[in-house]
């Protein structure tokens, strides 16, 4: 079976990744300077405050990064530059915990945030580092539970590769449907991979620009362990997310890789387009998963955010007689951040929106 991408499973930690500027597109200017459009990214890295950004925050279970920069930064996307992370702490991870207080400092020529001693140990003290406390878990970058759950599935494929993967020919009890616990029987399951995923063939992602064809979604179906050997074998399914009948699919489940994200900007110009809404509903909303039509060829990778955006309508009237047209301006109302990629086509997670996302809206560099 040919995937676009090997699926890996890609657990996200928590973390507060040291990050170097380059990192984040904001590369020093002899880098920049190596394109134009690269220049024309960033031409302003000043790191604007929200509006009424306090003093101070608490953290709390459930906090994210992206998160709390939101409550301080307009563009919280660019935390890791608030925080003044720098490539050489790449390799040392710095953690924030719950009962911790995020303060912000407003001296200099840019804000920066610093971390001070837990709420229960003492006398406050400010510190640039983040000391880990036992027995709690670190924050993350961006809520793993959403996104955690599509690190490994859904599968982008080409067309007619599931064709030739191990196939349900039978259930237990011949039931229609099977659920958790039951019995189904595979045939051409010759591996000894002892955990499986279950998939259907699912709608061909079509670029809406040209009409292109860029892959073909296999729906995720739910999971299955290996019980006995054999033509055909047999197997007990372990999760059930959709209903699993004869005929569907199955596909050797990845191993756990670790994985850490950190947000930064394209370091030149992307443009795709919303292809879908995960789910097979009409419109996104915050925490939604959106498909792209830009992918690893494209220059896209984890971790990009990009700025979703609406075209603008054409409107025509009459004033005093003559008839008049307008093209309004596309209008910016929040970011993407792409979680998994594949060679023409990428997932990510819907943040900070201001209105609906549908199919067709404009995913661009911001």
């Amino acid at each position: 079976m040919t995937v676009t991408m090997t699926a890996k499973t890609r657990i996200i930690s928590g973390l507060l990744l040291a990050y170097s500027s380059l990192a984040l597109g904001l590369a020093a200017p002899a880098a920049l300077a190596q394109t134009s459009e690269a220049t024309a990214v960033r031409q302003d890295n000043v790191l604007a405050l929200a509006e009424n950004a306090p003093d101070r925050h608490v953290v709390v279970k459930g906090d994210t990064l992206w998160g709390i920069s939101g409550i301080f930064l307009k563009q919280p996307w660019r935390w890791p530059e608030i925080w003044r992370l720098n490539k050489s702490q790449i390799k040392d991870p710095h953690w924030i915990y719950p009962g911790q207080i995020v303060y912000l400092d407003r001296t200099g020529a840019q804000p920066r945030l610093r971390i001070g001693t837990p709420v229960d140990s003492g006398p406050l003290k400010l510190s640039p580092k983040v000391h880990a406390v036992d027995n709690q878990i670190a924050i993350s970058s961006i809520p793993q539970s959403i996104i955690e759950p599509f690190l490994t599935q859904p599968l982008v494929v080409e067309k007619g590769a599931l064709d030739s993967a191990p196939r349900i020919v039978a259930t237990q009890e011949n039931r229609v449907v099977v659920g958790t616990g039951d019995l189904a029987y595979v045939t051409g399951l010759q591996s000894k991979q002892p955990n499986w995923q279950i998939y259907r063939p699912g709608k061909a992602l079509v670029d809406p620009e040209d009409g292109q064809v860029l892959g073909h979604e296999a729906f995720y179906l739910g999971s299955a362990r290996l019980v006995r050997e054999g033509e055909p074998a047999t197997v007990e399914i372990a999760r059930v997310a959709q209903e699993i009948m004869r005929d569907d699919r199955l596909v050797p489940a990845p191993q756990p890789e670790l994985i850490n994200y950190v947000p930064h900007a394209p370091e030149v110009q992307i443009k795709s387009r919303v292809i879908s809404v995960y789910g097979a509903v009409s419109e996104g909303a915050g925490y939604s998963i959106v498909t792209l039509s830009r992918g690893a060829m494209d220059g896209l990778e984890v971790g990009h955010v990009l700025a979703l955006s609406r075209a603008g309508a054409q409107l025509s009237n009459r004033f005093q007689d003559q008839q008049e047209t307008y093209q309004l301006p596309d209008e910016r109302y929040g970011l993407v951040f792409v979680f998994r990629v594949f060679e023409h086509v990428a997932y990510a997670l819907v943040m900070n929106v201001n209105r609906p996302v549908v199919s067709g809206d404009l995913a661009a560099t911001p």
